[in-house]
């Protein structure tokens, strides 16, 4: 499984910082800023001082109380979902089946919020449950293939991805392949050489086996893999594969998110840094809730 840690700091302190001793000035400092002061002074092993503001790695968090501290995490793979983690896809996506609800008389924005983050299919079967199934899914893959305007990288997903050992992540997506390969291409994003699409599967989001099925081709166990989502289907489909999950606040609110399982909520992938990679891969992440 994913393992957390706090970093440490291993610089003493000079008595004469702005901001160590008795100073009354320390009387106001907020709470956030506190907090970051006293883990530093455990850690450094100080007695009455506070970090120096030119030597402790901790001084921007100190001086800046709004800043949320970072955690490191451990795993072997990153299993990366595609829309709303890597791509801004969400108004193409909005566009396409609100115009499929409007033909069928479903109500737009119910359909569009289902229909995100799981199997096109999926959603076709449970709306014209009498219907021919395949049919009515090629027009959608048709009318998602030709609507690319807008489709875009999200912040930090090119960073994060080039920093990455190509054999250590995928992704995993509810999208058919022809729809996933053009979308990524649009967006300029790497194509990975294990793309999971729901051509791939039987059972989609939130059914484990996409996550399960990744994981298996990188070669690592899913407990040792962090799954990267973005909505409620997707951690499901994380959590129930032993994964553990961080989700992105892109399409639903950090609420929601929590509620389906997440383990940790980040803004998006600019919150995701690579700090090594060897046996496991060693990640910063800033927490936003």
């Amino acid at each position: 499984m994913a393992t957390t840690h706090r970093g440490c700091c291993s610089h003493r302190v000079a008595a004469h910082s702005p901001l160590c001793g008795n100073d009354s000035r320390r009387q106001t400092l907020k709470l956030g800023v506190l907090t970051e002061t006293l883990f530093c002074l455990n850690v450094c092993g100080t007695k009455g001082l506070i970090a120096s503001h030119l030597q402790c790695p901790f001084r921007d968090r100190m001086l800046d109380s709004s800043r949320k501290p970072t955690t490191q995490v451990q795993c072997s793979a990153l299993l990366f979902d595609m829309d709303g983690v890597l791509i801004n896809s969400t108004p193409a996506v909005a566009r396409v089946w609100r115009r499929w609800a409007i033909e069928h008389g479903f109500n737009p924005e119910e359909v569009v919020a289902r229909a995100h983050g799981r199997p096109s299919l999926t959603t076709v079967r449970e709306y014209l449950p009498n219907a021919d199934h395949e049919a009515e899914n090629r027009e959608v893959e048709r009318r998602e293939i030709e609507d690319l305007a807008g489709v875009v990288p999200l912040p930090g997903a090119l960073d994060l991805l080039a920093s990455l050992p190509e054999t250590r992540w995928t992704i995993v997506t509810s999208c058919t392949r022809p729809l996933a390969e053009v979308r990524i291409k649009a967006a300029g994003l790497p194509l990975p050489k294990n793309l999971i699409t729901s051509n791939d599967i039987v059972h989609g989001k939130p059914h484990p086996d996409p996550y399960l099925k990744a994981a298996s081709i990188l070669g690592f166990p899913a407990a040792e893999c962090i799954v990267v989502e973005d909505v409620p289907a997707g951690i499901q489909s994380g959590k129930a594969a032993g994964a553990s999950v961080i989700a992105f606040t892109t399409t639903a609110p950090a609420p929601t998110l929590r509620q389906a399982g997440a383990d940790w909520i980040l803004q998006s992938c600019a919150g995701v840094r690579l700090r090594s990679s060897g046996q496991s891969l060693t990640l910063t992440l800033a927490e936003t809730a």
